[in-house]
């Protein structure tokens, strides 16, 4: 096994994994800062993640490449969610002791393959070790059309609400890994270019779901689809389960939101109670799928499914401030932001 005998060493083996002949990166890894050209007339965005061990991960349940894919993929869905288009990336690593080199050049592979298939060039950041657990804070740096971003606070009253893929899936997947932490090897291998849904037969089958925890697919295509189309009138990613995000968009915009539980894409086939299912659904984080509001008058122009992905049509935004869930029965109750929340969870 290649070992790191020096930092040097490291930055070599990653300059060297990492080198790209994208024109607007006039110097990268290596130097004491990128230099990057922006193009003109575009708008910059600009986002930051931290992925942190204990919280975002665990050593036992997720390989080292997965670590590296999500914390990537955890930027480019907010670059998604406002129909920007990733370019570059600034990685900053704290690496526990208790981790060793082949691990580290696991999770950078990870993240450079889904860097790669994205477009975006890893252009820098900064490498600890430390006593603790492993930190990574990763920047994003992304261009959109100026005034076009797609925001939290644009629904109105009337707008349907919709969302992609399988919500809840990321969520069945922690648990799987939870139940059963090291499954089988043909679980773990990260998607090749395509949604995570794409190819299975049964979405939220057990390995559907595994795969979109460990290996969630940034809906970027579809990000700049609803903003080129000009159908979104707001959107926003799913990063802390639908009940929360929603409630964030909603506040955002100044409006209230009602959700039909019948709409919500439920699984095929899987072994839950129905009120497992709709906790996954509407609570479950991680999915980092699109949730987006569509005037009225646009709805006919949404479609059915985009590059392989179901859009479900979920709900609706009303005036009155409040989130409400229609149950099958018709009854309504209040929806409670449960979702994942750093400051409740502490």
């Amino acid at each position: 096994m290649e070992l790191f005998n020096t930092e040097n060493e490291f930055i070599e083996w990653l300059r060297a994994k990492a080198l790209n002949r994208e024109h607007r990166v006039k110097a990268g890894i290596g130097d004491d800062a990128a230099v990057l050209a922006f193009r003109n007339g575009y708008e910059v965005l600009l986002k930051s993640d931290m992925s942190i061990e204990g919280v975002h991960f665990k050593a036992g349940f997720h390989p080292s490449r997965s670590v590296g894919h999500r914390a990537l993929a955890r930027s480019l869905s907010d670059i998604a969610a406002m129909g920007g288009t990733p370019k570059f990336a600034l990685v900053a690593i704290a690496l526990s002791v208790r981790s060793n080199h082949s691990w580290l050049k696991s999770f950078y592979q990870g993240l450079l393959a889904l860097a790669k298939r994205c477009g975006v060039a890893v252009v820098g950041g900064d490498t600890a070790v430390v006593s603790q657990a492993t930190m990574v804070d990763l920047v994003v740096a992304g261009e959109v059309e100026p005034g076009r971003a797609l925001l939290r606070s644009g629904a109105g009253p009337g707008d349907a609400i919709y969302v992609s893929g399988w919500p809840g899936a990321s969520a069945r997947g922690l648990q799987l890994l939870m139940e059963r932490p090291r499954p089988s090897r043909r679980f773990l291998i990260a998607p090749r270019g395509r949604s995570t849904a794409a190819g299975f037969r049964t979405p939220f089958s057990p390995r559907h779901a595994l795969q979109s925890h460990l290996y969630p697919e940034p809906r970027l295509a579809l990000g700049r689809y609803l903003l080129e189309r000009r159908l979104a009138s707001a959107a926003i990613d799913v990063s802390d389960g639908i009940s929360t995000d929603l409630c964030r968009l909603a506040e955002a915009s100044g409006v209230g939101a009602i959700v039909q539980q019948g709409l919500l894409p439920k699984p095929v086939s899987l072994e839950l109670r129905e009120t497992d299912w709709l906790a996954l659904a509407l609570h479950g984080g991680e999915d980092y799928e699109l949730l987006f509001t569509v005037s009225s008058h646009k709805v006919p122009l949404v479609p059915r499914t985009f590059q392989g992905t179901t859009l479900h049509r979920i709900g609706e935004i009303t005036k009155s401030e409040g989130m409400r869930l229609i149950g099958p029965d018709g009854r309504e109750r209040e929806l409670q932001s449960a979702g994942y929340d750093h400051f409740r969870k502490a």
